[in-house]
């Protein structure tokens, strides 16, 4: 019976499912790992179900609390906000954020984002992870709280927000005499390419429209799973590879890249930050994404 269930249970287990560790949860908590052990027995008992099993250093949930935890955090978030309107407090929160983005984005993009949330969540704690991550295990619908990406295959319960558009450029390394100027539709033809897979079908569009437009068949020399490897490969070769720009104008100089110009329009990746209905109310997390938006987009601001 729910009247017999002791509510702090329900709090402990929502914890457990939002950082996917007994010793996290403890530490947010501010018990014992053993206290929180205890707690979980109790809840299996009471609703005969295991609800997680151990991983390696953290723990999964079941099926059973995988389908309860978007409930569980949305009445608790109700509730906290019915009892303590104003409970949450950004300067003293010391809740662990996890953030999944790009290589290139966490070159150009995280180093802002950390300052400001030093400024503004000072006791808070990132955990950053590449798109290979979100990719391979449960995803936002799991231990990542937000996501930067660029891609539009926007699964059921995800929210996305677009706050920036990241432009595409191919380049070579600098003193290559045969890529000086607009080079020709027969120069494009004889080039060959590094390919950036940052996980399994999720490749950068970049110039590739382009060529598939001009009737281009490109070479693809290399397939890497990061931006940064496809530059330090073309600094050191005479391949090409279609970068972010902001990648370019942060490493170009010291890597000695210089941009391809290219007869064609720009090409534009719209990049947006992306949740699960799960942390939809989360007031840390509504906050955290707010941070993201003012900071990405004033920066889009002043570079415009």
């Amino acid at each position: 019976m729910l009247s017999q269930l002791d509510l702090n249970l329900l709090v402990v287990l929502d914890t457990v499912l939002g950082e996917r560790s007994v010793a996290r949860a403890a530490r947010r908590l501010h018990v014992t790992p053993s206290a929180i052990s205890n707690s979980l027995a109790r809840l299996r008992s009471a609703l005969g179900d295991p609800l997680v099993t151990r991983k390696g250093a953290g723990v999964v949930p079941t099926p059973r609390a995988a389908a309860l935890a978007p409930t569980l955090t949305r009445l608790l978030g109700e509730l906290q906000r019915a009892v303590h309107p104003d409970a949450f407090d950004p300067r003293t929160t010391t809740r662990e954020i996890a953030l999944a983005v790009a290589d290139a984005g966490q070159l150009a993009r995280l180093p802002r984002i950390v300052e400001v949330m030093a400024r503004e969540m000072p006791h808070a704690r990132l955990r950053v992870v590449g798109i290979d991550t979100l990719v391979s295990s449960t995803g936002l619908a799991g231990d990542i709280d937000v996501a930067l990406v660029g891609t539009d295959d926007r699964a059921p319960g995800i929210h996305a927000l677009p706050v920036y558009a990241e432009r595409a450029v191919l380049v070579a390394r600098r003193g290559r005499s045969d890529l000086r100027g607009r080079v020709t539709k027969a120069q494009l033809g004889a080039l060959r390419h590094v390919e950036i897979q940052v996980a399994p079908g999720r490749g950068f569009r970049g110039l590739a429209p382009l060529y598939a437009r001009a009737g281009i068949a490109r070479d693809i020399a290399v397939v890497v799973p990061s931006f940064l490897a496809a530059a330090a490969i073309v600094a050191a070769s005479d391949l090409v590879a279609t970068l972010p720009t902001s990648l370019v104008t942060a490493l170009g100089e010291r890597l000695g890249l210089v941009p391809v110009s290219v007869n064609a329009p720009r090409i534009t990746t719209e990049i947006k930050l992306a949740w699960h209905e799960r942390t939809h109310d989360d007031p840390a997390l509504r906050a955290f994404r707010d941070l993201i938006v003012r900071t990405l987009r004033d920066r889009r601001r002043r570079h415009a």
